[in-house]
């Protein structure tokens, strides 16, 4: 089981990680609802500057619902994102943005 500071170390490598190549045209607030022990309310802002990150709940164009632990193991690539996605591990409100959000922090 990650623990809660595993999850919040998430945010801050998926903006290390950010391939700005890959987010062209993009301008939106993606919001993670992650559920169980360790879970919490995350979002990333991506827009033609760059990306950055945060807590709590904001406008969104996009939400992902996930438990902590699942998000983790995705994030880490332990589980294959679209795979988990397949499974219902992971919801995701516009799959368009979900699919681009895979190419733009390198998940796949």
């Amino acid at each position: 089981m990650a623990t809660q500071e595993e999850i919040n170390g998430i945010f801050p490598t998926m903006v290390q990680n950010f391939i700005p190549s890959k987010a062209e045209g993009v301008d939106t607030t993606i919001q993670f609802e992650l559920s169980g022990d360790n879970g919490g309310t995350y979002w990333l802002k991506i827009s033609p500057a760059g990306v950055e990150h945060g807590t709590g709940a904001t406008d969104a164009g996009m939400t992902v619902k996930a438990t902590a632990d699942d998000f983790y193991a995705i994030a880490t690539g332990q589980m294959n994102p679209m795979q988990a996605f397949m499974m219902g591990k992971i919801k995701v409100s516009d799959t368009m943005i979900g699919m681009k959000m895979i190419q733009m922090f390198g998940m796949g």
